[in-house]
């Protein structure tokens, strides 16, 4: 016999998928003109309307951490959908050529590091690699900023920098307007990076650098996604506690072998990390101990070193397919 008052309450749920401001169903991944439709450079409150603020806003009426059982729901079916469109976005994407770079959200555009992330991550791209962050500002800008400069001449790269440097933070009333005056100075379809951001850290905005966005509600699936996705290794360059996070999760899977296989972990910044947060030496220290094992651990300042390391990674790969089955 049905329970017609159970046929209520999920009518009660239905009708609640539909009100809320993103789509439970949605079965691609985000592009930057979706979470910024509405956004008008010469309209400067026009960001206030945009998908990405209304959801974001929801998100924090309702809680972080939400007791209300529908929008618990709500925000479980939406990063479900996002979980399976990443598994699409790698079917056309090996995942042994994808690279995580790490790093710090308050990273400003004038700073030399973000420079140097912006070339590294250029030349990856264009020697094939498919370059992955959390999407958001900082370091993770830098990342897809480079990826999509790839194929261009230095000078190009060089003036979107000049372009960016007006609004050196993400707390600049300008840092979106002159991202997008970049985009459309010098416009690309070929080359593709993947950004995973989350509206937990919603005041820090999603890059529209990163051709493909995976935004996610719950952190935890964020980070989980960053830290597995990028078999082809990972770089850390200078952060704080999200890095500090990311780089011992990392360890961890690489310890235990949880893939089947160790990938690189690469350190970008010797002075920073050995005197500044002397986390190298720390898992230097612990390899040799023994309380790790299977960490591929590099310390450089040398762009062309982490390039090396990354292409030797490669040919290990290929030298040893079996090795590296990921199906």
């Amino acid at each position: 016999m049905i329970n017609h008052s159970n046929l209520a309450d999920f009518q009660a749920i239905y009708d609640y998928l539909l009100s809320v401001p993103f789509d439970v169903s949605r079965t691609q991944l985000y592009r930057a003109q979706e979470l910024y439709e509405g956004f008008r450079a010469d309209v400067p409150d026009s960001y206030e309307k945009c998908y990405d603020k209304r959801v974001y806003d929801h998100f924090l009426s309702l809680g972080k951490q939400t007791k209300h059982f529908n929008e618990s729901m709500a925000r479980t079916l939406h990063d479900h959908r996002i979980y399976v469109a990443l598994g699409e976005f790698f079917r056309d994407h090996d995942y042994l050529k994808c690279v995580g770079i790490m790093g710090g959200h308050a990273m400003l555009r004038t700073d030399n590091m973000y420079r140097q992330i912006v070339f590294l991550c250029k030349r990856l791209t264009e020697l094939g690699f498919c370059l992955l962050s959390g999407g958001g500002p900082g370091a993770m800008e830098a990342t897809h900023l480079g990826a999509w400069m790839a194929g261009r001449e230095e000078k190009d790269v060089e003036d979107a920098l000049r372009l960016l440097s007006e609004a050196p933070s993400f707390h600049d009333t300008t840092w979106l307007s002159t991202a997008f005056e970049v985009i459309g100075k010098y416009p690309q379809t070929k080359y593709e990076s993947l950004g995973v951001p989350t509206w937990l850290y919603g005041h820090e905005p999603s890059t529209p650098f990163a051709t493909h966005i995976a935004k996610f509600f719950e952190n935890s699936i964020r980070e989980h996604n960053i830290l597995t996705l990028p078999f082809g290794g990972i770089i850390y360059t200078p952060g704080s506690a999200g890095t500090m996070q990311e780089i011992f999760q990392d360890a961890v899977q690489n310890h235990y072998l949880s893939f089947g296989f160790s990938s690189p972990m690469i350190f970008l910044g010797t002075a920073f990390w050995t005197n500044e947060i002397p986390a190298y030496p720390f898992l230097r220290q612990l390899t040799e101990a023994g309380k790790y094992k299977n960490l591929s651990l590099q310390l450089t300042d040398n762009p062309e070193t982490i390039i090396q390391e990354l292409i030797n990674f490669q040919e290990r790969v290929k030298a040893n397919p079996g090795e590296f089955n990921l199906q």
